[in-house]
């Protein structure tokens, strides 16, 4: 079961997949396709309004609503709600499990963004320039923010009892999240396979990981991106999670799942870890 930051949390051993610093090596050569790299007024509207949303049943008086936001049905009451940041491939089909998940096991909303309303959206295949991710980290940013600010205005949501999470590109915003003034303060935040740490990701992971803000970290023990599995890390201390950022909060929880696929929220150890981690932050 997930144990505290001072307890990383192990389904098995695991001191085989550390390699050594010598496996650092050249990186193979990235592509970029787009150059829209600053959303617009028109698709930040769009990126919320076209964001996939799953609501439970006891909002929808019915069955779990899966679809567009601007689609979703009349509702009665409130529910809590996860604010859900997609990685480099967009709202892929294991998102939408994980939120209906979600719905339908915990009682719980969410909504995912959708960052290809940009039209002529960067993209690229890793790795290419530290400055091109930061382009589209900004990018993110602003999505999570915009996702925050419309929370008030959602019928169904009670905007009290909300957590932020991500899943690698988009979990490096949700890493580095500072609420706008006036803005609702979230629960908690969900980090899954980013590692919070400096890599050829980054231009520095500048995470803002506030101790009052209770964290979940699942990992890969060898995420082929963020770990020392990965031969083009570009940084050879690294651990492959978020410990040392989150050294000073006490509040956190991080947990490595051996031989992991990067995307890995669906597994049973990573679904585990999320549900005690949302009925502790969420409850009334």
């Amino acid at each position: 079961m997930p144990l505290s930051f001072h307890s990383i949390a192990l389904a098995a051993a695991c001191l085989a997949c550390i390699l050594p610093s010598s496996a650092q090596t050249a990186a193979p050569q990235g592509s970029v396709q787009g150059t829209a790299t600053q959303h617009t007024p028109e698709s930040l509207r769009l990126a919320i309004e076209r964001a996939w949303v799953v609501l439970p049943a006891p909002v929808t008086g019915g069955a779990a609503y899966q679809g567009l936001l601007q689609d979703a049905p009349a509702t009665r009451g409130k529910t809590p709600v996860v604010l859900f940041l997609h990685g480099s491939s967009g709202i892929a089909p294991a998102i939408r499990e994980w939120q209906k998940w979600l719905a339908e096991s915990l009682g719980i909303a969410s909504l995912t963004a959708d960052s290809m309303q940009l039209p002529d959206r960067i993209t690229y295949k890793s790795p290419v320039a530290a400055t091109t991710y930061e382009q589209v980290h900004a990018l993110r940013a602003q999505e999570l923010s915009a996702m925050v600010e419309a929370l008030p205005r959602l019928p169904w949501a009670d905007a009290s009892r909300f957590v932020v999470a991500g899943t690698s590109e988009g979990a490096v915003s949700v890493a580095r999240y500072e609420a706008a003034p006036g803005a609702p303060l979230e629960r908690g935040r969900i980090i899954y396979s980013w590692s919070c740490e400096d890599n050829y990701h980054v231009q520095g992971h500048r995470s803002h990981l506030p101790a009052s803000v209770p964290v979940l970290n699942v990992m890969s023990s060898t995420d082929v991106f963020f770990s020392s599995a990965n031969p083009w890390l570009g940084n050879p201390r690294a651990q492959g999670h978020c410990a040392a950022a989150l050294q000073d909060n006490k509040r956190s929880t991080i947990v490595l799942i051996p031989g992991a696929p990067h995307t890995l929220f669906n597994l049973p150890q990573a679904r585990q870890a999320t549900e005690d981690f949302l009925r502790t932050q969420l409850q009334p």
